[in-house]
This record gives structure tokens, sequence and C-alpha cells, in this order.
């Protein structure tokens, strides 16, 4: 092969390279990336955020056990929630499962309203109100419930981002083509249930 010959090879061979990298672009390939990775990123973080309740409800229910007359059953309720919530392997692909996703879900909403209960209730024992250490993880639960909100919030935007590219033309095109599926969101009425955070507010005395 001549040096002329070879270098039209070369130049064909790039141009084909080039077309190839513009056409990815083009029909949305490179937006499927970056979004899938940013959901990915942002499932991370709702998954943090659940650990770092679930770290919580340990101690909160040792502290509560120090008021010998508080409610058993609301205290029950809150260790069969975490226990039910954490038994559940949390693995990126659980977002891929619509029915694991929804026993996701679901458990950890029961978490949720059970922790929001022993918080209603608590405000009717003075010594919890008076105990510092109770305060304190309060506090932190509070601040981790909002934390679980913007983290769930920031999820479900990636969500909708990525499945409108999947949907729509000619990116959809691509989606089948390399079968990037419609990823799972938070239902409504779960994402209605866990937008209202346990009470946390002490009151008046």
């Amino acid at each position: 092969m001549t040096v002329a010959a070879s270098l039209r090879t070369r130049l064909a061979t790039a141009a084909l390279v080039g077309a190839a990298a513009a056409s990815l672009t083009g029909c949305g390939y490179n937006d499927f990336q970056r979004l899938d990775e940013q959901n990915k990123a942002a499932w991370s973080e709702v998954l943090n955020q659940y650990q770092r309740r679930a770290d919580l409800v340990p101690n909160i229910v040792a502290t509560v056990k120090g008021e010998a007359a508080f409610e058993q059953d609301t205290l029950t309720k809150v260790i069969e929630a975490r226990s039910k919530a954490t038994s559940i392997q949390a693995t990126p692909e659980l977002v891929n499962n619509p029915q694991a996703f929804q026993k996701f879900q679901q458990a950890q909403g029961e978490l949720t309203g059970a922790l929001s209960r022993l918080m209603v209730v608590s405000e009717n024992y003075p010594n919890l109100k008076a105990n510092q250490g109770f305060q304190d993880l309060r506090v932190q639960l509070e601040g981790t419930e909002n934390r679980i909100t913007v983290a769930r919030n920031r999820y479900i935007k990636t969500v909708q981002d990525y499945n409108v590219l999947a949907r729509s033309f000619p990116t959809n095109l691509t989606a089948m083509m390399f079968s990037y599926q419609p990823k799972q969101n938070f239902s409504v009425q779960n994402e209605a249930q866990i937008s209202t955070p346990p009470t946390v507010d002490f009151g008046k005395k």
C-alpha cells in the first residue's frame, strides 16, 4: 500500500469514527449515559439517608424505653417497621424491579409513620420532653427526614429527565436499540406520606 493510499484509509477511518460519534451524540446516547449516572448517584444518596434514619432508631428506642410507662404498642411498631425496612436489600438493581421497588417504598413509608406516631405520643411524657438526649435525637431525626425529602426529590427529578429522554422522539429509538427502559419512580401516594416528616416541635411549656 502506498503512502497516499494509507493516508486515505486513515482519513476515511477517522471520518467514519467522527460520523459515528456525531450520530451517537445526536440520538441522545451520551445524554442517556449522563442521566443514568446522575440517577445512580441520586439513588445512592436516598439510600444513604434512609440508612442514617435506620441507624438513629435504636438510640431513640433505647431512650424511650427508659420511660417505663411509655406505650409499648407504639414502641413495638417502630421496632418492627425498622426491622422490615432494613431487611430489604436496597441494591441499585432494586429500582429496575417494580414489585421490589414498591415493597421498598411501602416499608420505608411504614417506618416514617411509626416514627411520626412515636414522636406525637412522646409529647405526653414530661420526662422524655425534659431528657436532653431524647431532644437531641429528635432534632437529628427531623434533620434526617428533611434530608430524605431532599434526596428523594433529586432522585425523582433525575428519573423524570431520564424517562422523558427514553420516551421522546428520536431518542426513544436509541432507547429501544440499547434497551434503555424507563426507570421506576416514587409513587404519588408514597410521596405524600414521606413529605410530612415527624413532628419534633416540643411546643410551649
